[in-house]
């Protein structure tokens, strides 16, 4: 049933499937959906899993003998497992010169598969330090580029507010000018748009001197 359950997830091939998540298609809606999340058991390499289970499990439960406390120093208990490696490689060394025949060098060969097991064990004890410190470093780089980005933008917005500044401190105060044709077009717009509404001549001499008014006044 797990296993079903894993293929079922996948309808492809696991390359193929991870190979259609490209920009393009995310764009597009193209990607496939992602497989729903295992609710119960699945299998990995051959071998069955929980999702209950821990993330990295203890020595005991693959079957080796454990070569540490429980309570331990992460970096003085790789330390002393390195040193008995290199021990151990030695006195190896020693058993193949002396006697290879002799039932020691099998003893030696299993005392050093033992002690690189605890020292995968350690090191795998570290993965999810490493996951959250590389989400930390991802999120870090995140921030940066961010603020990198909003700050150009700052600078951009500050370039661009300077030239209008620049722009609107260049333009020449004509406002009297602009008074005087400002009244004149309004005055304009008045007579055509009452040009065929009335026949009033009383209407027409009145707005005939007020132009002339206008013009006497500006020259």
């Amino acid at each position: 049933m797990a296993e079903n359950q894993v293929v079922s997830a996948f309808p492809m091939p696991p390359m193929q499937y991870v190979n259609n998540y490209t920009d393009e298609n995310i764009k597009r809606g193209k990607a496939p959906v992602p497989p729903p999340a295992i609710q119960d058991n699945y299998s990995m390499f051959g071998a069955h899993f929980s999702v209950d289970d821990q993330i990295v499990l203890p020595l005991e439960a693959s079957g080796w003998r454990r070569l540490y406390p429980l309570n331990y120093d992460h970096k003085r208990e790789l330390k002393k497992l390195n040193h008995s490696i290199l021990v151990n490689f030695l006195d190896l060394l020693d058993v193949l010169i002396r006697a290879p025949e002799s039932p020691k060098r099998g003893e030696k060969l299993d005392d050093i598969n033992l002690l690189f097991i605890n020292m995968h064990h350690l090191v795998n004890e570290f993965r999810p330090h490493q996951a959250r410190e590389t989400l930390r470093v991802m999120l870090e780089i995140q921030r940066k580029e961010r603020g990198q980005v909003s700050q150009k933008f700052q600078e951009h917005f500050n370039k661009v507010m300077d030239l209008i500044q620049t722009a609107l401190t260049n333009i020449p105060d004509n406002v009297s000018l602009d008074s005087k044709v400002c009244a004149e077009s309004d005055i304009l717009s008045y007579m055509a748009e009452n040009k065929n509404e009335t026949s009033d001549m009383d209407v027409c001499d009145s707005l005939d001197k007020m132009m002339c008014k206008i013009v006497d006044d500006m020259t």
